[in-house]
């Protein structure tokens, strides 16, 4: 039987998920392919030792010690971060390994160059666990979908954001209050920075861009909005009104440009996207030929995303021993084909929006705000008012019909710059149907 063996380079949660997967499916893993997966090596800094059921595997705490033992065929960095991460895979490709990796902020940054790396020394880079831990997106995109134009994608992407959300939404629980709690359970870093206002997802959204239109999208390609100024009052709004929240990646294909956006969304309660509850991930594409499908599952955790992992591991495996490496492009497009990106500015987006205005409770407060949207051609379908005490501000809500970014950004501009304005506006887009 053909072996194949595999060295990981870092054994956090991640790295232990592949492992245990690894393990716990040997012998299918053998039935389904003919191949033994050994797990050789494991490098990392900070374990000192490997669980009873990995004693045949060799410890390190130097990655050189995987780099430069020829009988490893397969090299999975699962550090994250930047560096040494980067320097670690580019060093396993010219050293003619094939690599695995986990890391989407490495790859929305530099996936440029290692992509290149890769074609260069005729090695394949495996990366399905970047984006939705164990659903299954890269690979439908790569090759489920590889007869389609893809029309657009929208999705939940963010396990930790969408926890939020909806414990505030199910409980109105306030969103400091909430991520306190969602740090206590493991939901989110100490530093929950990356996840809450939207890079998290901004970085899977590059990767998925770049597979879907053949375009090298970069993390600065994607406007980024996070939702740390969301309260309860606004997801109390959207209750009202039909909606849900949810912290959506957003790319239209027009053709001549592509739209990159990450921002709180009101989603219709009808809408696939507004079932996808807690820690899950949702993720929809339209193809040309296939429509819509929405991929649903665990984004995030040890044993989904391991599971991820060791399914790039199997099929490099195959391929390495059908001779047959590098069949399906890493980004599914030839490299020669994959060019850059025209991104469709924001200031040109069109679409509903949710305006909620602090304001002083006065004669004429109303006419002025109104008076500003009818300037810059912005339509209201509805308005609400919160809060009637002469004393206290008071909230305003508002609901338009299409309107344009630009204009909208300039109305609450001179909106913010009211001395009858006690607070910034909160502005938050609705999800078209389409």
């Amino acid at each position: 039987m053909k072996e194949i063996r595999v060295g990981i380079i870092g054994f956090g949660t991640v790295g232990q998920g592949l492992a245990k997967a690894m393990l716990a499916q040997r012998e299918r893993l053998q039935q389904r392919t003919g191949i033994d997966f050994v797990l050789a090596t494991v490098a990392d800094i900070a374990v000192t030792s490997l669980p009873d059921e990995f004693g045949q595997v060799t410890l390190t705490n130097n990655a050189e010690d995987i780099f430069n033992d020829p009988t490893i065929d397969i090299v999975a960095e699962l550090i994250g971060g930047m560096e040494p991460a980067r320097s670690f895979l580019l060093k396993a490709m010219e050293k003619g390994k094939h690599v695995v990796t986990a890391n989407k902020a490495l790859l929305s940054v530099h996936g440029k160059e290692i992509f290149a790396a890769a074609a260069k020394n005729n090695v394949e880079v495996g990366f399905e666990a970047s984006v939705g831990g164990g659903i299954p997106v890269i690979k439908a995109l790569k090759e489920g979908l590889v007869a389609n134009r893809i029309n657009y994608i929208k999705g939940i992407m963010n396990g930790t954001a969408n926890y939020i959300l909806t414990q505030m939404t199910d409980h109105g629980t306030p969103f400091a209050e909430v991520l306190k709690e969602a740090q206590e359970l493991g939901f989110a870093e100490a530093d929950p920075t990356y996840d809450i206002e939207g890079i998290d997802t901004a970085h899977k959204l590059a990767i998925l861009m770049t597979i879907a239109y053949g375009l090298n999208v970069h993390l600065d390609d994607v406007s980024v909005e996070g939702i740390s100024s969301i309260e309860p009052i606004d997801i109390e709004f959207a209750r009202r009104f039909g909606y849900r929240i949810k912290l959506l990646a957003i790319s239209r294909n027009h053709g001549e440009s592509v739209e990159a956006r990450v921002h709180p969304t009101m989603v219709p309660e009808g809408h696939m996207l507004a079932t996808i509850n807690g820690a899950f991930n949702g993720i929809q594409l339209r193809g040309d030929t296939v429509g819509d499908v929405l991929l649903y599952g665990q984004g995030a955790g040890m044993m989904p995303t391991g599971s991820a992992v060791a399914a790039d591991v199997v099929d490099i495996g195959r391929n390495i021993a059908n001779g047959s490496v590098n069949r399906v492009p890493a980004l599914s497009y030839l490299p020669e084909n994959i060019g850059e990106p025209t991104i469709t500015p924001m200031e040109q987006l069109q679409c509903p929006y949710y305006f909620r205005i602090t304001a002083l409770d006065k004669p004429g407060v109303l006419s002025v705000i109104t008076g500003i949207f009818g300037k810059h051609n912005i339509s209201i379908r509805s308005m609400m008012q919160q809060g009637h005490d002469s004393n206290e501000p008071v909230h305003i809500v508002f609901r338009t019909h299409l309107a344009q970014e630009g204009s909208v950004e300039k109305a609450i501009g001179e909106i913010n710059a009211l001395d009858i304005c006690t607070a910034p506006t909160v502005k938050i887009r609705l999800l078209i149907s389409e």
